[in-house]
């Protein structure tokens, strides 16, 4: 078979969460010339990777929101047809189905449905709705993929994922883009004004409940507390801003938090930290934990972030439940905020971007039968 194997990308909304930056690493590393991808996202999204995307040569399709089911359908399964595809690879965790149906009906052959998180019953109706979904997305998928073993065995079962089923694909990174710099650090404190011998917490992640960023509130009133001048830096945008907003102001901490938005120099964002924290109710992997790493970063965690993320000494997870708990992080907040800041570490070679893109390209071409 002649020509590049045709994928389908096919995303919730492209904004700057950690399902954009995975995509977006496979994208920069796979060769355009052997696999042609054409990304599909909702047309409300704010595509900050617009301009590289165009560099890429990677066309990116509008679509209606999968909650306009029939315009949703209608315009993906006419998609489909017209582009034949030979892969559709779906990144809606269990909204999958939605795409994966519509790829059944065009008669795509390769309908992969990956799942890249968990779910916590705290989101009520969106966690009911995630398990009823679930199991159809097995029916209209013919592959399964996941970020981690959690994230597999959650979606798509223990017994499936021991049988071999699940095929993890790594949420890997370059990590040089994300080493240590001190330029950086300086420029972006200023910017932030953040006083040169302050210590800086950070967060990267959107302002959701997901991320619990809430937590971090009490966590840096503890410090506080204990006479330790720690700024909070939170990276990222939502649809919870407002909301944790008006929760600073009424902690007392306007001075301390640091909402910084959605930024196009987010690698660079570790540099201006002294300590990474990632307090989550639920996460299918944590890639932003393993960035920070990559910047030298110790990294307090929650133990729902998968244990497989945590590459060096001064990575941990500790409960987020109870009273006691924002002790507990502060305890060792305080310790990892002594130690000096560090140039970078070497991660595990399975995170590393060139060795990961080249596997899925060759899977990609081996799947589709062109290779």
């Amino acid at each position: 078979m002649e020509g590049p194997v045709r994928v389908a990308l096919v995303l919730n909304r492209m904004d700057s969460g950690g399902i954009e930056a995975v995509v977006m690493n496979y994208c920069r590393r796979i060769d355009s010339g052997r696999v042609a991808f054409t990304l599909f996202v909702c047309r409300d999204s704010l595509l900050p990777q617009r301009e590289e995307l165009e560099k890429l040569g990677i066309p990116v399709c509008l679509i209606p929101p999968y909650t306009h089911v029939g315009e949703y359908q209608r315009t993906l399964l006419r998609e489909f047809r017209e582009g034949r595809f030979d892969i559709v690879h779906a990144h809606l965790n269990t909204m999958s189905v939605f795409p994966l149906f519509a790829a059944w009906r065009a008669g795509i052959p390769v309908r992969i449905c990956h799942n890249h998180t968990t779910a916590h019953w705290g989101e009520g109706k969106k966690t009911f709705l995630k398990y009823l979904l679930r199991p159809f997305n097995k029916i209209f998928a013919t592959h399964y993929f996941a970020c981690s073993r959690f994230a597999g065995e959650w979606m798509f079962g223990k017994s499936t994922f021991e049988k071999g089923r699940v095929r993890v694909m790594t949420n890997a990174i370059d990590a040089e883009v994300f080493s240590y710099d001190p330029a950086a650090r300086e420029r972006l404190r200023r910017e932030l004004k953040i006083p040169a011998d302050a210590k800086v917490v950070g967060h990267v992640g959107r302002l959701t409940y997901q991320k619990n960023q809430e937590f971090l509130f009490r966590l840096t009133a503890e410090l506080e507390r204990r006479g330790i001048r720690a700024f909070l830096l939170l990276v990222g945008g939502g649809e919870m801003e407002g909301e944790l907003r008006e929760k600073v102001r009424a902690m007392g901490l306007e001075a301390q938090v640091i909402f910084a938005g959605v930024r196009e120099d987010v690698a660079k964002t570790y540099s201006a930290m002294d300590l990474f924290c990632l307090p989550s109710y639920y996460e299918g992997f944590g890639l932003v934990a393993l960035e920070a790493q990559a910047s030298g970063l110790p990294c307090i965690c929650s133990m729902q972030v998968p244990g497989e993320v945590l590459e060096n000494e001064t990575s941990c997870r500790v409960p987020i439940e109870g009273d006691t708990a924002p002790a507990r992080w502060a305890d060792l907040a305080e310790r990892y905020l002594k130690l000096s800041r560090t140039a970078g570490t070497g991660l595990d070679p399975q995170y590393s971007i060139a060795a990961a893109a080249g596997e899925m390209q060759r899977w990609y071409e081996q799947t589709a039968g062109k290779k």
